[in-house]
Order: structure tokens, then sequence, then C-alpha cells
């Protein structure tokens, strides 16, 4: 074991006399000092002997300052040397030198910046005299350079290709652009990504497969077996039944974890793709952030925060490209429109609060009947609209009285307990040949205010989108 208070360090400069200069001037200060004249050098001897420090030149021909830094840090003999880089001022040299791992950047000239820079880091990390002399020239230090450059080089492009994935913005398609590129650098038999918080994750398989790697991501990922996950085939993925074991890593992002990424490898690539998979889940956190935020901003803008129903505006949107559908493919579409009866009243008497609860149960109500393609909202105030896609009008009226006669179902309680009477009028519209939205919107409109005057709790249809059609009274 070498002294703790060793005080040997390497001196790289190919520039002779300043070289010599300055070794001497330090070997004054107590310090015993090797020198060399170029990277490969330098590295050759810092390998077989490692020194107190390393002093190099960030620019230096053949190897750079900054590619023997990275060698240095990347080999177990030398990981915990410290490497002072030198060279010209400038905001630019010292962030390089300080991203390759350099403990310090001294300009050159600056003897006391070099010898504080020094005192601070020589003694502090003793090195431990169990390595390994490098046999041969400086020829095998260049090869093992070359060969951690170019798996680093590997490792930034891979960094890169994932980061750039930050400008999706939902999970869906940075799942799907994520599984095309981590297909174009490795094969497996299936990729799964999943998150936290909500629980929401892909699988990326092979056509015929799905089952199969469903269960296996489930499990590797200690999900649910019925979790419902999005599901991405295409025959970028191998077709091997079998293979060995999935390799999980969490995603972090600040120390926070977000997730987990999980890949069923192919036999014999188990070591490699470790590797992949640790720089996959590093970068992914960064790009899996940004697509949460954006959808949660998004979601916060489309939805009516007290139902948890799409807003007015969200709504709208989509309506105007479900009504050019129907219009294009001659499909069916009802439009309801809802009213909650005397809500002025249930405010006035049991207060706003309880006038909250009256709406909420009634966005759970419509949230847990709707079908997966209806679209449900709160239009404003104690207003509610349904859009029923392939829908016609008796379709339309059977949904709506069926809404009806749930919302008279409903026990919704006051402060102290008391159940409130709450009922709702409706009325329905189906979408006419010669309909716009707003005219569409408005035929129910008149049908629901026809069922508040014709006595309240029932629905009323419009029987057609003429301007002078008129309604069809359903009674309670």
């Amino acid at each position: 074991m070498l002294s703790p208070t060793n005080r040997r360090i390497l001196l790289i400069d190919p520039a002779i006399e300043a070289r010599d200069a300055l070794a001497a001037r330090l070997q004054m200060l107590g310090f015993e000092v090797s020198c060399a004249s170029d990277g490969a050098e330098g590295a050759h001897i810092a390998l077989g002997m490692p020194p107190a420090a390393v002093v190099a030149d960030l620019f230096m021909p053949s190897i750079s300052g900054a590619q023997l830094c990275r060698l240095l840090n990347a080999e177990p003999a030398t990981a915990d040397v410290p490497v002072i880089l030198r060279g010209p001022e400038g905001r630019r040299h010292r962030f390089w030198a300080e991203r390759t791992g350099a403990v310090a950047y001294v300009i050159k000239g600056r003897m006391g910046d070099l010898v504080r820079a020094l005192s601070r880091f020589v003694n502090r990390n003793p090195t431990d005299g169990f390595f390994t002399t490098l046999a041969g020239d400086g020829g095998d230090v260049r090869d093992r350079i070359a060969a951690y450059l170019d798996a680093a080089l590997f490792d930034s492009v891979i960094a890169a290709e994932v980061r750039n994935l930050a400008v999706c913005e939902s999970f869906d398609r940075l799942f799907d652009l994520f599984a095309q590129f981590a297909s174009q650098v490795t094969s497996y038999r299936w990729l799964a990504v999943v998150t936290d918080h909500p629980v929401r994750g892909g699988i990326h398989s092979r056509p015929g497969q799905r089952e199969l790697a469903h269960r296996e991501a489930c499990l590797a990922l200690d999900l649910s077996p019925k979790a419902e996950l999005m599901i991405v085939e295409d025959e970028d993925a191998i077709e091997d039944a079998s293979g060995p074991s999935a390799i999980v890593r969490p995603i972090m992002f600040g120390g926070t974890r977000l997730g987990a990424i999980a890949m069923g490898p192919r036999t014999g690539s188990e070591s490699v793709d470790e590797k992949l998979v640790e720089v996959l889940a590093r970068e992914l956190g960064g790009a899996l952030r940004t697509a949460t935020l954006v959808e949660e901003s998004q979601r916060l803008a489309t939805i009516d925060s007290l139902t948890g129903l799409h807003n007015r505006r969200s709504f709208t949107d989509s309506a105007l490209r479900e009504v050019a559908r129907a219009e294009r493919h001659f499909d069916p579409l009802s439009f309801i429109l809802l009213d909650v009866d005397h809500f002025k009243l249930i405010n006035d008497r049991y207060g706003h609060a309880t006038g909250d609860r009256v709406l909420q149960s009634i966005g759970r109500l419509l949230i847990a009947t709707r079908r997966r393609s209806d679209l449900c909202a709160r239009w404003g105030g104690e207003e509610f609209v349904m859009l029923l896609p392939n829908t016609a009008e008796d379709g339309g009226l059977l949904v709506a009285e069926r809404t009806r006669a749930a919302i008279a179902a409903l026990v919704v309680t006051d402060e102290a307990g008391s159940a409130i009477p709450v009922t709702a009028s409706l009325g329905v519209a189906s979408l006419g040949s010669q309909d716009s939205l707003d005219r569409f919107i408005d035929r129910a409109d008149r049908a629901m205010y026809a069922a508040k005057t014709s006595g309240r709790n029932r629905v009323c249809v419009a029987e057609g989108p003429h301007e002078n059609a008129g309604l069809k009274v359903v009674a309670q």
C-alpha cells in the first residue's frame, strides 16, 4: 500500500521547457514529479503506477486531456486519482474540463491556483498498490481509450435520442416512439414501460405474442395480471417464445422514481442489454416527466374540476369532429342536454357545498354509465351534455330515460345526513342533414326547456331539424 502522504505528481505537457520549469517549481514545493510528453505516455505511466494526482494540458496532440481524464476515471486502478487540467482562460474550457471529470481547471501560468488545487486533492484519495502494470507501449493505452470513447459515444447517442422524446405530449406517443427506437439498437422479445402515478404502461411485442408478453411484463413489474396496458405490436420485436429473465430498472428523475422499464431479452444478449437498459432508464426519466406534465396540463385544461367530466370547450372541440364524421359517413348521432331541476332551491336551502355534492354525484353517474365512445361534459352551472355516436333517436331516447331514472334514484345527503330529492329534465335531438353543431345543440336545448315547462323530471325529444318542428314529450 502506498503511503497516505504520497505526493507523487504526474505532469503531462507537450511543451518540454515549460513542463520542466513547472516540474522544478513543484519539486521545490515538496512534490515528487514524474513527467510525460503526451497523453498516451501519461496514461501508460498512470495506469502502471497510479500517482497521487495528474496534472495535464486540456489540449494535447493524439490524446487530449479530456480523453485522458475520462479514461483514468473509468479504470479501476486510477478511478480515485484526481486529475487537474490546465489550459487557456475561458468559461467553455472550464465547463468542458469539469464535465470530463477533472477535479479542477487551472489557467496556465497561474502557479498559485495550481498549488492550491493540488493541496486540496493530494492526500485526500490515497491510492491502493494493488494494480496491474501495463505491458508494451502506448498503443495499448490508445486501444483502451478508443474502446472507452466508442462506448461513451454510443451511450451519448442513445441518451440524446431518448431525450429527444421529451417533445412527445402524451405517454402513448412517447412509448410508441421509444419502442421504435429501442428496437433499432437491440433485439428483444418484449419491452415494457410503466409509470407509478398514475399507473399506466405500454408493451411492445411481436404479433401473436401479446398474452405471453403481457404475462411476463406484469410479473417482472409487479403488476396485476389484469392490468390494462397499451399494446404496440409489430415485427420489430423478435418471435422467440422464451428467453432469460426480464431486465428491470427503475426510471428516476431528480431523485424521484417515476416508474420502471423492463425488457424480455433474447438468449445470449443479457450482459449487453443490461447496460443498455441502464442507459435507457436513466435518460427516459426526463422525457417521461415532461410528457406527464404536458398531459396533466392538457387534462386540467379540458376537465371540469368539480365533476371530473370534460368542460364545455373540450366537449365542443370533440363534438365538432364527431358531427363532421357522422355527416361524412352518414352515421346517426344523438345529443342529450340535461338540467338539474330546482337546483337554485337546493343551493339556497342546503348550501352550495351540498349543491356541489349533487353535481359531483351526477358527474360520477355519467362517467360510470356512459359507453366508451360517448362524450359527457358539464355544459355550465347545473347543465350536462352527452353526445352519443352511432346512436339514432330511439337509442338517444333510451339513454336519456335511463339517465333520468338513475338521477332520480341518486342518494345525496346534506350536512345533517338528510336525503335530498334530485331530478333532472332532459332534451334529446338527433343530427339532421342540415344541422350545424350550434343548431344541433339548440334543438336539444329547446327540447330540454319543454321538459322543464311540462312538469320536470322527464325527457323531451326534438322531432326534427326544421324551424317549426314539434317536440315529443316523454312523461315520467
